[in-house]
């Protein structure tokens, strides 16, 4: 009894038997977020919600699909497989990518009043890099007559 004189132990209240309800809904809340804000498929810092790309009769006849794809913004901001990229590290991605298919086309989806200097630079790259097929992305203006696909 000297090592316990008080007797404690006798007076706290005893241990719970399964955690709280909230303690599991807590949880899942803070792994969803960590699944959500670690996917590569949540917009990326800097990529503008009102994206949207130039308007050129036509741009429906002469579309075709395309390997790969580079995003550039008014920024100057270039996007490309799974984050930002300066032009030095585009040039890497570009080669790299060329390297992992066949018959390489590259599709630049610029932005509306992006220099024509960037797609250049960028097309040119791509060229350097072995991409066979470049083209620019548009839309058709609305109201705009279907041509007829031979």
């Amino acid at each position: 009894m000297i090592t316990r004189p008080l007797d404690l132990a006798a007076k706290l209240r005893p241990k719970p038997r399964s955690y709280d309800w909230l303690f599991f809904v807590n949880g899942g809340l803070i792994a969803w977020f960590f699944v959500l804000f670690g996917s590569r498929f949540v917009l990326a810092p800097g990529v503008d919600v009102d994206f949207q790309l130039p308007e050129i009769a036509g741009a429906n006849a002469a579309a075709r699909t395309s390997t790969h794809y580079v995003r550039v913004i008014n920024a100057g901001q270039i996007f490309a497989g799974d984050g930002l990229r300066n032009m030095d590290g585009l040039a890497r991605w570009l080669r790299e990518q060329a390297r992992s298919v066949r018959n390489p086309s590259l599709q630049i989806q610029a932005v509306r009043g992006t220099e024509l200097s960037v797609i250049m630079e960028i097309s040119g790259a791509a060229r350097r890099a072995g991409f066979k097929d470049i083209q620019v992305a548009a839309t058709e203006p609305p109201g705009a007559p279907t041509p007829a696909r031979q």
